[in-house]
């Protein structure tokens, strides 16, 4: 007995010292401690999170599948947390389209902005994971802040937005995983990131540009995206690239032989494009290649000899493209190939522009020594012209009345030649390509002959197709059919219009085609418009998802009505004649990545469609024209009044009652103003700002058309709002109300 007391006197000590090394020895210095606890509460006690307590040792806790805290020097330098929310890819779709978003993301509560500011002041991390965490909301910018970090992953969450350029800047990151989430827009350039070896941005809406990439990376994986490029020939530098997985994208063109023999190249996923072409025969392929999936693409030809071969370790998936290797049964005929590349296809470096550059040198010398007889011809052809311009005047009606009984294209003068310059100027300052004619050849071509699944909308004018350029940028192209007399004459003169609307904050038109053919007894034609692509969605779709609505605080709305504002004043304006009628509502305000506004669906024929009647706006009918012009002013006040409350308006009865509400605030008090705005917007404004915004929205409402204001008048006060709203916050008022 004696023996085990002295045993137990001496193993005592050693116990206690056991029990107590984990909270001895290394613990969280208070205030990252802090920071766990914020995060626990922040992620609205997941799971993974649950039975911390005050005793709570983070840099001893258990690591499990779902929770992993890794300290060093009583710092945390890893933090991966692991929850059970679906995402989108996985989430219920509704009929609507949509995920269901209500069950699988974090509650309204939840500020991704907030979350990261706390996450940031764990400032020595080296790995971040948050998967499956319901996390929703743009990835903020100070992302940045953690300087440290070599491994982020933030998957299969509801995270959307662009992605913060910011992400460049983390220098010591290896390992960038941000699939499974709703980003959209084009990659930043991360070229800088020179140690990054894992790129995983799969199933988002990135695109369409290919990224910009250090040769560093061993892993790249873009699949089920929107990008629609060639694969660029920088990948060739790919040196230690091992998995490049692309499919499930609209990539286009030629497969770069080089893909197949990359030095460490294993796995290649090319599945689900738009790649076309006859692959070379006798390319080479590295022998550690184990997987080559290029099924589902336009690819002609045979099967080149090293895939054919199949090695043992080496898997190739080929079927559904259109070609002759293997079971036919497997692979489309050789026509559907040819033609399915016929509307995305790229543009092709011919051969005769470079001969047209020798030849136009050569041309360029003769012409030098012949200028002073080209100066005496240049004289003979204006005297010739003006006689046949007087000609063709006398004769211009029997032609047209020639023209009418066959189909063709619209002519390449219709859009005087002396506003060329000007529009090309125009759409170079907005990144647009310059104005054009398309023949009927090449809107079939862009909109894959008016393929059904391309068709994404139909209305009383017309239906509205999806359709790509031959450069791979999106475009929408809207078709009208035409039955009016002198219809070809009036279009005629109504395209240099059409050629003018190029403008920020409109929808801009890229080109158009005019096709008159004979309908039963009458004269027709179908209009073409090729208009530019916003796929960011519309105002009205910000307004009735609560996610977004956060996102547009009172400044936002202020510069989202003032651009709808100078886009209607440009119609109105920025042409002669002026454009109204422009129908504008809440759901045609269209906003891009920037949140600039666009208006879309404005009016954009001198008449209306089955129509002969001319439309508002032409000097016969100026009482018209002041119709138009003010019913436009009462739609932009139904917007402005949208934008205020926050409210969706289906009916007439609703302007009346939200009207009255802002009357009623204007008059009894700035509480009860306030009261009737948007709650997602209290706390962001001067009261000032929002009181000279609802009284222009009060005169854009009046029945009396002519008590409503110009289109300048309602910019000019928006301008002072948001001019009093820049001063308020620049005073420091951040969260008070003046």
């Amino acid at each position: 007995m004696e023996n085990l007391w002295v045993s137990f006197h001496f193993l005592f000590p050693v116990l206690i010292l056991a029990v107590l090394a984990p909270f001895s020895m290394a613990q969280l210095i208070p205030s990252e401690t802090r920071v766990l606890f914020q995060v626990q509460e922040l992620l609205e006690y997941p799971a993974a999170l649950q039975g911390w307590t005050n005793w709570t040792n983070f840099c001893y806790l258990p690591p499990s599948p779902s929770l992993r805290v890794v300290c060093s020097n009583n710092r945390a330098t890893e933090l991966t947390i692991v929850g059970n929310k679906s995402s989108p890819s996985h989430s219920p779709i509704l009929a609507s389209g949509k995920f269901k978003v209500s069950q699988q993301t974090l509650s309204e509560r939840f500020s991704i902005d907030s979350f990261f500011t706390v996450l940031t002041k764990l400032s020595n991390l080296q790995v971040l994971s948050l998967v499956s965490l319901g996390l929703w909301g743009p990835l903020p910018s100070k992302i940045n802040r953690f300087r440290s970090l070599e491994v982020l992953n933030v998957s299969s969450n509801f995270i959307y937005g662009q992605l913060p350029s910011s992400i460049a800047s983390l220098k010591n990151l290896r390992s960038l995983v941000l699939a499974d989430n709703l980003f959209s827009g084009s990659v930043p350039d991360v070229k800088s990131l020179v140690v990054l070896q894992e790129l995983n941005l799969g199933d988002n809406h990135l695109g369409p540009g290919f990224p910009s990439l250090s040769n560093s990376l061993v892993s790249i994986k873009l699949r089920n995206n929107s990008f629609r490029s060639q694969i660029p020939s920088k990948v060739r530098n790919f040196a230690q690239l091992r998995q490049f997985d692309i499919s499930s994208n609209e990539f286009l063109g030629p497969i770069p032989s080089f893909l197949f023999s990359l030095p460490s190249i294993q796995n290649l996923s090319l599945a689900k494009n738009q790649l076309r072409e006859t692959l070379p025969i006798n390319i080479s392929c590295n022998d550690e290649l184990k997987l080559v999936d290029i099924s589902h693409n336009l690819l002609t030809g045979k099967l080149p000899s090293c895939l054919a071969s199949k090695p043992s370790n080496l898997t190739v998936l080929y079927s559904w493209n259109c070609l002759s290797s293997g079971n036919s049964k497997y692979q489309h005929p050789y026509r559907f190939c040819h033609k399915e590349a016929l509307a995305v296809k790229p543009p092709i470096k011919s051969k005769k522009r470079a001969s047209s550059i020798k030849l136009g040198l050569i041309l360029a010398i003769i012409g030098g020594v012949v200028a002073i007889a080209g100066i005496l011809g240049l004289l003979i052809l204006v005297i010739v012209r003006r006689t046949g311009e007087r000609r063709d005047k006398d004769n211009k009606f029997d032609r047209s009345v020639v023209d009418k009984t066959s189909i063709r294209s619209s002519p390449r003068s219709n859009v005087d030649a002396r506003r060329l310059p000007q529009t090309m100027r125009l759409a170079a300052a907005l990144g647009l390509p310059p104005y054009r004619v398309f023949t009927l050849e090449e809107m079939e071509d862009l909109t894959n002959n008016f393929d059904p699944s391309n068709l994404i909308g139909e209305g009383s004018q017309g239906q509205l197709y999806k359709g790509w350029l031959r450069d791979g940028s999106v475009v929408l192209v809207k078709c009208l059919k035409l039955n009016q007399k002198l219809l070809t004459q009036s279009l005629a003169q109504h395209m240099e219009v059409l050629s003018q609307m190029r403008h920020r904050h409109l929808v801009s038109i890229l080109g158009h085609c005019i096709v008159s053919y004979q309908d039963h007894s009458n004269a027709a034609s179908s209009v073409f418009i090729v208009l530019e692509y916003v796929p960011n969605g519309s105002l009205g779709d910000y307004l009735s998802d609560w996610r977004k609505k956060e996102m547009l605080k009172w400044p936002q709305r202020m510069a989202i009505t003032i651009g709808v504002a100078r886009g209607v004043q440009f119609l109105h304006t920025g042409t002669a004649p002026g454009v109204f009628g422009n129908n504008l509502k809440i759901d045609n305000v269209l906003l891009d990545d920037s949140l600039t506004a666009k208006i879309s669906n404005y009016n954009f024929l001198p008449f209306k469609v089955g129509s002969d009647s001319p439309r508002p706006g032409q000097d016969n009918h100026i009482s018209s024209t002041e119709t138009a012009e003010k019913e436009d002013i009462y739609q932009l006040g139904v917007i402005l009044l949208e934008v205020i409350t926050g409210k969706r308006i289906t009916s007439a009865i609703e302007v009346t009652d939200l009207k009255h509400q802002l009357e009623d605030g204007l008059t009894e008090s700035a509480s009860k103003l306030r009261a009737a705005t948007d709650p997602s917007i209290q706390g962001s404004f001067a009261y000032q700002s929002l009181k000279t915004t609802v009284e222009i929205t009060l005169n854009c409402l009046c029945k009396d058309l002519c008590k409503r204001p110009s289109i300048e008048d309602v910019l000019w006060n928006l301008q002072y709002s948001i001019q009093v709203q820049e001063g308020w916050t620049s005073s420091g008022n951040l969260s008070t109300q003046m």
